[in-house]
């Protein structure tokens, strides 16, 4: 009898173990797996995934970009990030380096596979939802460590938003149903076809925050800087022309020259919203030989410092380009005078996200104690070592100028106005004169220069009676409704730093002028119109 009963104790211990292990069988993992793309993988990228409550998943993209992570237990929707790989973490803070940072919102999971993959376009995705959430952007979403908030609706409104802009090109580089395509959970690969080929065409950033110096909405511009998504945080896209930029993209890549612009608003190019609002950069190429072999790069940005342009990553979008024999075009000095520390509501962030100091009266950089980073001659030195180690010629250009006279007022005569006074006052931690520091940089590295604000003071006090015609003072509202509701660049007050084409153009001729007159140029000079 106690033998029975031992041998049945078994047989139903037996069942039970069978049973949990049958249990255990029927459990499906619910993973989640994608591709962490740009055109092309990015390698190695940490990937870290949080739901609605806060619980995170981290994990790493292979060299092919793929990554596949177990996401039971997790709410949606589901934020995910991705962060290139290396000991640069900062995806946030414009006083130093950023790394190269996306996102991208997953709607619902369900048991089993599901994919979330990262690229740029769902970047921007994220960048509207955390946007529309009163995020500054993406990045701040992706560190409040939840994806609370975010809702079906908003994601697919995005996402529409998004194919609108994409959909033609979506469709000529042959991704099936472009009508219905959503960049997040579409199956792909980092090989340069299909999506992946759209990514190819497009440079990818975030942009700057004024009242605080960090990283805000998405910013996407096509292979030659034209912005598709940028003015604002949210909206339309400007729609990408897939077969031009494949185009330019051959002629970046297979230029006998390439000319890289580092600047600011009075070189950038801008989207099709702001015309007649242009920078000299965005017709600069028009003054050279058709046939001459040279391809120009304007990454040129507005609002950016010398300081910022770089910490910002714009210049590094560019400089992936650079090849031995090319000339890197170095013209700020603008917004790195945003060093006003008492200025009401973003004086320290300016301080901290785009300042840098001019050298002093006898020419030796000024900067706080342990932090050269800050001084103007040092930031400008950063490209000036780039390009040379690439092989390139770094050009200084001091900026153009404004339409002030004396008083630093709209006025005339125009006179030399890049400076800060000791009379200024208003907190700044060094005074100084920006333009001379361009010339005090370009004499102790031997850089070529063109002093671009001579050549404009002079343009300027030439054509006091029509200088309304070259920078910015619109006239016809009708034509130019984005003007309508500005508070500068109309004719009634017009915009004394910014051109409108035919200024950007006559800028640009100036450039030309000045590549002309300067010996060290000269094999530049030859293939100038």
């Amino acid at each position: 009898m106690i033998q029975l009963r031992k041998a049945l104790a078994l047989a139903s211990l037996n069942a039970v173990v069978l049973l949990a292990a049958c249990s255990s069988l029927g459990t499906s993992t619910t993973t989640l797996q994608g591709v962490v793309a740009i055109g092309g993988p990015l390698p190695g990228a940490s990937v870290t995934v949080v739901d609605t409550q806060g619980l995170t998943r981290s994990t790493k993209a292979n060299a092919q970009g793929a990554y596949s992570v177990d996401v039971d237990g997790m709410s949606a929707p589901l934020l995910v990030s991705a962060i290139e790989a290396g000991p640069n973490t900062n995806c946030r803070y414009n006083a130093t380096l950023r790394a190269r940072c996306m996102a991208a919102l997953l709607p619902a999971v369900h048991a089993g596979n599901n994919i979330a993959n990262v690229n740029p376009l769902t970047d921007r995705i994220a960048s509207d939802v955390a946007v529309n959430l009163k995020f500054i952007g993406p990045q701040q979403f992706v560190d409040s460590g939840k994806s609370a908030g975010a809702t079906v609706e908003q994601i697919a409104v995005a996402t529409r938003t998004m194919r609108a802009g994409f959909k033609s090109a979506l469709k000529e580089a042959g991704v099936a149903d472009a009508d219905s395509f959503d960049p997040v959970t579409a199956p792909m690969k980092a090989d340069h076809t299909g999506v992946d080929a759209v990514l190819d065409v497009i440079n990818h950033n975030r942009n700057y925050d004024n009242p605080t110096s960090e990283s805000s909405y998405t910013v996407l511009t096509d292979i030659s800087f034209r912005p598709i998504v940028g003015l604002v945080g949210s909206g339309p896209y400007e729609p990408l022309d897939f077969k031009r930029a494949q185009k330019e993209l051959s002629e970046i890549r297979n230029a006998k020259v390439r000319i890289l612009i580092i600047g600011d608003s009075t070189a950038a190019t801008y989207e099709l919203e702001r015309l007649p609002r242009k920078g000299w950069g965005q017709v600069f190429e028009e003054q050279f030989k058709p046939g001459s072999g040279v391809k120009v790069l304007n990454a040129a940005r507005a609002g950016r410092s010398s300081k910022d342009f770089y910490n910002g990553g714009w210049y590094q979008q560019m400089s992936r380009f650079m090849q031995k024999g090319d000339y890197v075009l170095i013209n700020h000095g603008i917004n790195d005078q945003s060093c006003e520390s008492l200025k009401k509501d973003r004086g320290p962030a300016d301080v901290a996200g785009l300042c840098t100091y001019p050298n002093d009266i006898n020419g030796k950089p000024q900067f706080p104690a342990g932090h050269p980073e800050m001084s103007f001659q040092k930031s400008l030195q950063r490209y000036v070592t780039e390009a040379r180690a690439a092989g390139a010629t770094p050009v200084m250009l001091t900026p153009s100028t404004k339409v002030w006279n004396e008083a630093r007022k709209e006025g005339f005569p125009v006179v030399a106005n890049h400076y800060i006074s000791p009379q200024t006052g208003n907190g700044f931690a060094f005074t100084g004169n920006y333009s001379q520091t361009v010339k005090d940089t370009a004499r102790v590295d031997q850089v070529p220069l063109i002093d671009l604000e001579a050549k404009t003071i002079a343009f300027a006090n030439a054509h006091q009676a029509d200088w309304k015609d070259y920078w910015l003072a619109v006239a016809d509202k009708l034509k130019y409704p984005y003007y309508a509701t500005q508070a500068s660049g109309t004719f009634e007050k017009p915009d004394t730093t910014h051109f409108q084409e035919k200024g950007a153009q006559v800028v640009a001729g100036m450039v030309a002028d000045g590549i002309r007159e300067t010996p060290e140029l000269k094999p530049l000079a030859q293939l100038l119109r």
